[in-house]
């Protein structure tokens, strides 16, 4: 095996020389692009911003290590890009249909203490990733939330009763998640699809407002924690 071959190959120092040169371009094109697109973080791109982003990677990176690219293509392509980038966001500050077609709209999870069939199913997310984002606010069960909404940016914003206004609700931490093996009187169940709470006399019951039978959960009405 020719080692040198795998290292080094055809590159002779004026090349590697020529290399430096055009890393040190492209990392201050990407530094100054990125300067002018504005101060979000990574998590807080849309999905507009997101493309633009993933496309700058390789508009950058061929030129930094092949000869026949001269840096100039690059740049040009850069500075067309961080054009049109203005462009679309001047477009979608000045016509809302422009910012939903682009950004799209926020999607509601929960509302009222339950999810939201229609808007769940469209974002094709399990119950489990918006658990996981609503147990990062210390909520245990859906009876606290008033809103739950999914961002267009990926975040999850949570808006929670007041705690004298705090429901029954479907428990979100995994041991209390668990279907109900038998019938306590007085005691409300929530279904473990849509969050409804009721007093039900069959545990094979079929859920009134989602029509499905998954199972119920022991409902809770614990306060939030401040």
């Amino acid at each position: 095996m020719d080692w040198a071959s795998i290292f080094i190959y055809d590159t002779t120092w004026s090349f590697a020389a020529e290399i430096v040169i055009r890393v040190i371009v492209m990392f201050a094109m990407i530094i100054l692009f990125l300067r002018f697109t504005g101060k979000r973080g990574i998590r807080q791109l849309s999905i507009f911003e997101l493309t633009i982003i993933l496309s700058l990677g390789s508009i950058a990176g061929d030129p930094m290590f092949t000869k026949d690219l001269p840096l100039i293509q690059a740049v040009l392509i850069m500075c067309i890009v961080l054009l049109l980038y203005r462009l679309c966001t001047w477009v979608t500050a000045k016509y809302k249909v422009f910012e939903n077609l682009l950004e799209g709209k926020a999607t509601y999870i929960v509302e009222n203490g339950l999810f939201v069939l229609e808007d769940v199913k469209k974002d094709k997310m399990s119950h489990d990733e918006f658990f996981a984002e609503m147990r990062q606010y210390g909520v245990r069960h859906l009876g606290q939330v008033e809103t739950g909404l999914l961002e267009t940016d990926g975040e999850f914003s949570i808006l929670l009763f007041p705690r004298n206004e705090t429901q029954y609700g479907l428990p979100i931490f995994p041991k209390e998640f668990q279907a109900a093996k038998t019938i306590e009187n007085g005691q409300p169940y929530a279904c473990m699809h849509c969050g409804y709470v009721k007093y039900i006399s069959d545990l094979n019951e079929e859920c009134s407002r989602c029509q499905h039978s998954v199972g119920w959960a022991k409902a809770l009405s614990t306060k939030i924690v401040n």
